[in-house]
């Protein structure tokens, strides 16, 4: 099996993060929840894992960060519980994005959504005139279906000196390219554990600079204040109401450290050679179409395509069926993006590739798709 759907999931992971959750299994009790040794284990294991997540994406104060189920889950509490009158965001965006912001529209919210060129890039003119006072900026780091990496040092500049905050999805990029909240200027990011991560699902975060006010989207056990009516003000405790995945962390905790071991930029400069060498074998094969900017600088390690008019269902069940190739077809949960594109009846197929995905493995891919695209067209 060749698996090629790295940005819906990493499947291969470090050997050491299934270590650490066995391990869990076995010393770890309830964070916060008592002074025995099991609670003190589950304790310091989430502390850890906050400390090296912080490290992870340059943050100095581990206690902001607040463990969340997924990036979905951190993008709700992000558009629900900051303090912003009206939000900006694009059709580049994952419905964890879309869906939150329509829902707070329906409930009285203006909301600009910017559009694209043709290349899936979004339009800095239409960011420049939407931003501005008491307004929240939403926008991914990388998209999930066109690659296109945001220049967010840059947006977060002009979003910041029109006086807005900026939210950033980083579905797509965190563990894989680097990110350090202070230079790019980053208010909330909000990253999902089981992608580039290569953590377990059911694990994800959202970071809250100092400063910034938010209310918590859940309340409930946190372990101290019980006697409070109201969830305890202090991040992380803000927004952690309940018993967080001690397990799912234990996991995240091993795969940060690889990551820091590793070394983001190692990770990247890897996945982006197998992407771009993909894309290089297959970008001229008569009948394919790619989509985003594959002359840009820096890009997701992912490449999306369609073969002339083939269902995208259909290229990919043949992938999986004769090659043994796992990719995403359809959606991919990016609605606004596919308009824009002019795929919304077709989809895509995408190939997205991880640290542990090898240059045979590319090139197996790449030849299954010339030999799909000899065969039907």
């Amino acid at each position: 099996m060749i698996y090629l759907d790295n940005a819906a999931t990493s499947f291969i992971k470090p050997p050491c993060v299934a270590e650490a959750v066995f391990h869990s299994f076995g010393t770890i009790g309830n964070a916060g929840r008592g002074a025995h040794e099991p609670t003190l284990n589950a304790s310091r294991l989430i502390y850890k894992t906050r400390t090296r997540i912080a490290r992870l994406f340059g943050i100095d104060q581990p206690s902001r960060i607040a463990f969340t189920a997924n990036v979905t889950e951190a993008l709700n509490i992000a558009a629900s519980c900051l303090p912003f009158e009206r939000a900006v965001t694009s059709v580049c965006e994952h419905n964890s994005v879309l869906r939150p912001l329509f829902r707070r529209e329906e409930e009285g919210l203006p909301l600009t959504v910017i559009g694209a060129d043709d290349l899936g890039r979004i339009r800095m003119d239409e960011l420049t005139a939407a931003a501005g006072p008491a307004c929240a900026v939403f926008l991914s780091h990388a998209g999930n279906l066109t690659g296109n990496v945001n220049d967010i040092a840059r947006i977060s500049s002009l979003v910041h000196r029109q006086g807005g905050l900026f939210v950033v999805d980083a579905a797509q990029s965190a563990g894989e390219i680097p990110i350090d909240v202070r230079e790019m200027g980053i208010d909330v990011l909000c990253f999902t554990g089981h992608k580039a991560m290569m953590g377990p699902q059911g694990t994800g975060g959202i970071y809250v600079r100092p400063g910034l006010d938010i209310v918590p989207f859940k309340v409930g056990g946190s372990g101290v204040h019980s006697y409070d009516r109201h969830q305890p003000p202090l991040m992380p405790t803000l927004l952690e109401a309940g018993t967080l995945n001690g397990h799912g962390l234990a996991g995240l905790c091993a795969a940060a450290a690889f990551l820091l071991d590793t070394g983001v930029e190692n990770i990247h400069e890897k996945v982006s050679s197998l992407a771009g060498g993909f894309a290089r074998q297959v970008r001229d094969i008569p009948g394919i179409r790619l989509y985003g900017d594959y002359d840009a600088p820096l890009r997701a390690p992912l490449v999306t395509l369609n073969i002339g008019d083939m269902d995208s269902s259909l290229v990919s069940d043949i992938l999986w069926d004769r090659y043994e190739i796992c990719t995403r077809a359809g959606a991919h949960c990016a609605p606004l993006m596919h308009k824009a594109l002019g795929t919304q009846d077709q989809g895509a197929v995408r190939f997205s590739f991880s640290w542990f995905n090898t240059d045979e493995e590319a090139a197996a891919a790449a030849a299954a798709v010339r030999e799909i695209v000899r065969e039907n067209l």
